[in-house]
């Protein structure tokens, strides 16, 4: 475990170090009821002449796909639809939005949904300026290295983070892997953060979407290399948002006040992490994604306390900071205190909203192979509190299926 320590936390020293010297930016948010509106506005910004609008089936069945393609016919901007994205998108699919935006001649992609939707539309997009590599090929850090058509995310949901992040997650369909492309061309020109699109989100979704968000936030505050004072303020507002108004979306979803707050802290979140980083909840999630086709935000609000359990003191300061931030803290408690109710909270806000503690899916034969791809998708990028080798990330899955967590102090 020695020899992985050092190797992981050198390689992140001389990352972060070249870091400060790349172009990061954010997505420009455009914000508040009726944003829709100036999606118009901003195509021509991009001189974007024919767009092509990317979401899936279940947005084109309630009618939201059809709120935003008749913006623009009322403006005459012409388009072309492709409804056909699933969740885990997978290498099919990218390349299918790539064949229609080529043979439409589109110059521009508004992706309109959830994080797959999106994570569809950038590696599609990274497809068309990369015509001779394949995703495999661009899988990792900064293997894109061409600018994107324009590009502009409309979430109708509060979690992801992705209308402003640099990832974006495909599944190879034969070996049920998931990976992440990560490049800074994969960020969006602009964010349309509108609650009016969220307000039908089913409580389910709501719920799995927020903690989403929340472990974002968490895991990019968490991180011990990458952050900059920014991303830090980010993460904390975000968390504190998220305590304040995720339940109360919940609870009713016609709450416009706190729609619009959860939108700006899936925001807040995604930039954080984009330049942060997240950490081993994430690992673990995606393999779930790519061998049950797990929901990600559901994935990470059952991994996430358990996580933050396993990694025990190593986390009680940042962990405690977070509970004050997220009004959590008992009143006098200690560090260790403040951090274990803040893991407490957690699991209770999951269970208020219905989502369990464990996933006895979770076939016993696999956590050989999700501990494998969760270590190397882990290490040596992720600046995690604690790095994980192959055997403790087994033993979390294990927690993870049993419902049985032996925390590491």
């Amino acid at each position: 475990m020695g020899w992985l320590k050092i190797y992981c936390r050198v390689f992140q020293f001389i990352l972060n170090w070249g870091a400060k010297f790349l172009p990061w930016q954010k997505a420009v948010p455009v914000e508040g009821a009726g944003a829709i509106l100036k999606i118009p506005e901003l195509l021509r910004s991009c001189r974007v002449q024919k767009v092509m609008v990317v979401l899936d089936a279940g947005l084109l069945k309630a009618g939201i796909g059809r709120r935003v393609t008749e913006i623009l016919d009322q403006e005459g901007l012409p388009y072309v639809q492709f409804s056909g994205v699933e969740a885990n998108p997978t290498v099919g699919i990218v390349e299918a939005v790539r064949e229609l935006y080529l043979r439409e001649g589109c110059g521009g992609i508004l992706a309109l949904g959830g994080g797959s939707v999106m994570d569809a539309a950038k590696a599609a997009g990274a497809r068309v300026v990369r015509p001779r590599r394949s995703l495999q090929q661009m899988a990792g850090l900064f293997k894109v290295g061409k600018k994107l058509p324009p590009l502009i995310a409309v979430p109708t949901t509060s979690g992801t983070g992705s209308e402003t992040t640099i990832a974006a997650l495909v599944t190879d369909p034969a070996t049920h892997h998931k990976y992440a492309i990560m490049d800074l061309r994969l960020i969006p020109r602009y964010a349309v953060l509108d609650p009016d699109l969220v307000e039908g989100l089913p409580p389910g979704i709501t719920a799995a979407t927020g903690m989403d968000a929340l472990t974002h936030a968490v895991e990019a505050y968490l991180c011990r290399s990458y952050n900059t004072p920014e991303s830090i303020r980010d993460a904390l507002d975000a968390v504190g948002l998220i305590f304040e108004n995720l339940e109360r979306a919940y609870r009713n979803g016609r709450d416009r006040e706190a729609r619009q707050a959860m939108m700006l802290a899936s925001y807040k979140a995604g930039f954080a992490f984009t330049r942060s980083g997240v950490g081993n909840v994430h690992a673990i999630a995606h393999t779930l994604g790519g061998l049950y086709n797990t929901p990600h935000g559901l994935a990470n609000a059952v991994i996430l306390p358990a996580v933050l359990e396993d990694y025990g003191r190593g986390v009680y300061k940042k962990l405690a900071r977070l509970a004050e931030v997220s009004r959590t803290a008992p009143e006098g408690a200690s560090e260790e205190g403040k951090a274990r109710a803040f893991i407490a909270a957690i699991y209770a806000l999951n269970e208020r909203m219905g989502i369990p503690r464990r996933f006895d899916f979770i076939r016993e034969e696999d956590i050989p192979q999700m501990s494998r791809w969760a270590f190397r998708e882990s290490n040596p990028l992720y600046p995690v509190p604690v790095i994980y080798n192959e055997a403790r990330f087994r033993r979390v899955i294990e927690s993870l299926r049993t419902g049985r967590q032996k925390r590491a102090e």
